[in-house]
């Protein structure tokens, strides 16, 4: 790796860090309606996985989807606005919080309904083999969907159509408020896949240089034509399920364990413990980014709300006529 990749790793960690931390003022403040479902301490799957792909590769996921968002090339302005609910949102503002799209960048959604993309996953993928497209479609979802029909179905037809496909499940330990080992059958969720045929491992998911290497090997044995691959990422969700969730399930001791493991602080270590770059360098990037998200907000919080009208806008791919 570069100089200059190492650094653009670390500014997109640090971006959906400072982006999710002023997205839970902004919602404790009223200014952003409905769910919200943050990436802090997750920074690392999506900017690891996103930093390895092609521009013809899909990236799709759920609705923990800012962060993904962010490493697909949305600006962080229209992140902010589409919280807001505003008409410069990447969605309009129609879509909020779990669901941003940009179908130019090749970032197929979040999808709010658990485990309910992987088939829409699993049809991507299938038009590009049809049309021999030199293109591999990431599939991101967490450990609860792996319990969910869907997941089941989409991995058998993955297998038994060899679609160019990457499985990623972003194990952070829980369901909403349930543990995995009280919810899984296997101890570990990438055995689901042995099932199907479908190759595995298990990655460090707060490394995100461990995310990236993986991710590199096996889209490119994906893109060479050997089917599908599941990867299982261990990582974790600082804050609660939502902001609406009390987190009653897990203990102040454990989530500070894993704080103490934190995926950019792990990255700085490495690019200032290997002298890869300098500790003022790293400084500078935080301030920018400060900057950054402190100009989105002042964007979205001045630009316009949806006008009535838009409510009828892109409903439907083409046009409607009666007969």
């Amino acid at each position: 790796m570069e100089k200059q990749e190492y650094l653009d790793l670390y500014y997109q960690m640090v971006l959906i860090r400072l982006v999710e931390e002023r997205a839970a003022q902004l919602y404790q403040q009223g200014k952003i309606g409905g769910f919200l479902h943050l990436y802090i301490g997750q920074e690392a799957v999506s900017t690891g996985l996103i930093s390895v792909r092609k521009p013809q590769d899909r990236i799709i996921t759920a609705y923990r989807d800012h962060g993904a968002a962010l490493n697909c090339g949305i600006p962080a302005k229209e992140v902010m606005a589409e919280l807001l609910g505003k008409a410069t949102g990447c969605s309009k503002g129609k879509g909020g919080s779990m669901h941003m799209l940009d179908v130019e960048k090749n970032f197929w959604g979040g999808h709010a309904i658990v485990g309910a993309h992987l088939p829409i996953a699993a049809g991507l993928a299938l038009g590009d083999l049809y049309q021999e497209n030199d293109s591999v479609t990431i599939c991101m979802f967490g450990d609860g969907a792996t319990n969910i029909g869907y997941f089941h179905e989409a991995l058998n037809l993955s297998k038994i159509w060899n679609l160019p496909i990457l499985w990623v499940c972003e194990n952070n330990q829980y369901g909403m408020g349930t543990a995995v080992e009280k919810a899984s059958a296997v101890s570990e969720i990438r055995q689901k896949a042995e099932g199907y045929g479908i190759p595995n491992r298990r990655v460090d998911g707060m490394n995100v240089l461990e995310v990236r290497k993986n991710a590199g090997e096996v889209i490119d044995k994906i893109r060479s034509g050997e089917g599908p691959f599941f990867l299982e990422i261990i990582t974790y969700r600082f804050r609660g399920h939502s902001m609406g969730d009390p987190e009653r399930y897990r203990q102040a001791d454990e989530i500070k364990k894993w704080q103490e493991n934190d995926p950019i602080g792990i990255l700085r270590n490495v690019l200032i413990g290997e002298k890869i770059v300098t500790e003022a360098e790293l400084d500078v990037i935080d301030a920018q980014v400060e900057d950054e998200v402190q100009a989105a907000v002042q964007f979205a919080e001045s630009s316009p709300d949806p006008e009535p009208e838009a409510l009828f806008e892109n409903v439907y791919a083409g046009e409607y006529t009666d007969g």
